[in-house]
């Protein structure tokens, strides 16, 4: 099954260049020291977690019990749920654990520690529990040096659950570009992550993983003294905001959106394709950025870049290619004829993986042609 015989619009992942990148960080992270936890949620793709175990990756992370259900039951059984646990959900969790999968969870609280402790309890079942460390004011998370932090640690070890380590995000990396900058950030939420597990351990709390990581950061430590593992997700797929950030090139970016051209405003000097932001998400990430991409850089059929084009504009099940400059394209039905078939590289790979519920695998044969590799599924929900 050729590239032209698939429906549109279509998600299509480009094998070699994923495979590049899963290589790279993984070999970034393992010279560093550090063991490679790899975040699933950008994939949410079974097959392609297999990728990244295969390539030395030791354990998961992921942002919904969804995932953690999805891959234990694809036998994944090292999980850690990154996302600060809701009380109501540690039924789930149980289930899980109980069923042989070494679920961790997040607190960030007394009440979510006190709620852990609390269920455990009344289940005669001990949960593994990291503490999240906010190391750059991004969003949750105790400080390295407040005295919560320890309150926290007390309160699961006295109540029967185990404290297994610290976790950082340094999701504030995403709005720098500068590559001083970025290792900056990195070495705050190394240096952060690593003094809230001294506070703990000096304190006579067991602290044995030291836990931080995002794309940016991970591809820009100098050094990952202390730290345990590495969590990192979008650089499997890569996207517009991460070649914004200066952490990836186009070419690195494996996600793409196929598309058809359907018709022009040709006195606009736009075509009209038939992916809109149903397919390409209504993420505007790279707004503000270095580049304002739209909804998405154009690519011809073979995936090569054509400079200076953007999906400027979308509405639901259309998507507007225009010049990113505002020049309207007086050749523009010409160059893009009824029935071009186009690549669209995503603002945020995530959020436009979410789109869709396969993913079509292909490999580069030559200048101008794709042949379909493989048809993987991809799971939604939470």
């Amino acid at each position: 099954m050729t590239l032209a015989a698939i429906d549109t619009p279509a998600a299509v992942i480009d094998h070699a260049v994923m495979m590049r990148n899963i290589a790279t960080m993984q070999a970034r992270v393992t010279a560093l020291g550090a063991t490679l936890r790899p975040h699933v949620k950008t994939s949410k793709c079974i097959a392609v977690g297999r990728l990244q175990r295969d390539a030395g990756a030791r354990g998961i992370t992921v942002s919904t019990l969804k995932e953690a259900e999805e891959f234990f039951a694809a036998g994944f059984d090292d999980i850690l749920y990154a996302v600060g646990i809701a009380p109501q959900k540690l039924d789930r969790v149980l289930a899980l654990r109980r069923a042989g999968c070494r679920l961790v969870i997040l607190v960030d609280s007394l009440a979510a520690a006190r709620a852990v402790v609390d269920k455990g309890q009344g289940e005669r079942h001990g949960f593994e529990v990291m503490i999240e460390i906010d190391t750059d004011g991004h969003r949750s998370g105790v400080k390295p040096d407040d005295d919560l932090l320890i309150a926290i640690g007390e309160t699961l070890r006295d109540g029967g659950a185990t404290l297994v380590g610290v976790l950082t995000h340094a999701g504030s990396s995403y709005a720098l570009s500068a590559p001083e900058a970025l290792a900056r950030m990195a070495e705050q939420e190394r240096a952060g992550c690593v003094r809230a597990a001294t506070r703990l351990r000096a304190a006579g709390l067991p602290c044995p993983v030291v836990s931080v990581g995002s794309t940016p950061t991970a591809l820009s430590a100098e050094t990952l003294d202390g730290v345990t593992e590495v969590r990192a997700g979008v650089y499997v797929f890569f996207d517009l905001v991460m070649a914004n950030v200066g952490v990836c090139r186009l070419q690195d970016i494996a996600l793409s959106v196929l598309a058809t051209v359907i018709g022009h405003q040709a006195e606009k000097g736009w075509a009209i394709t038939d992916a809109g932001w149903m397919a390409m998400s209504r993420d505007r990430g790279t707004h503000g950025q270095t580049v304002d991409y739209g909804y998405g850089a154009v690519c011809d059929e073979a995936g090569t870049v054509l400079d200076g084009y953007v999906v400027g504009g979308a509405n639901q099940e259309h998507g507007i290619v225009a010049r990113r400059d505002g020049v309207a394209d007086p050749d523009v039905a010409a160059r893009f004829p009824v029935g071009t078939r186009l690549r669209i590289l995503p603002n945020h790979a995530c959020a436009t993986a979410t789109q869709f519920d396969l993913y079509h695998v292909v490999d580069r044969d030559g200048a101008t042609r794709n042949d379909t590799k493989q048809i993987w599924r991809r799971f939604h929900g939470w």
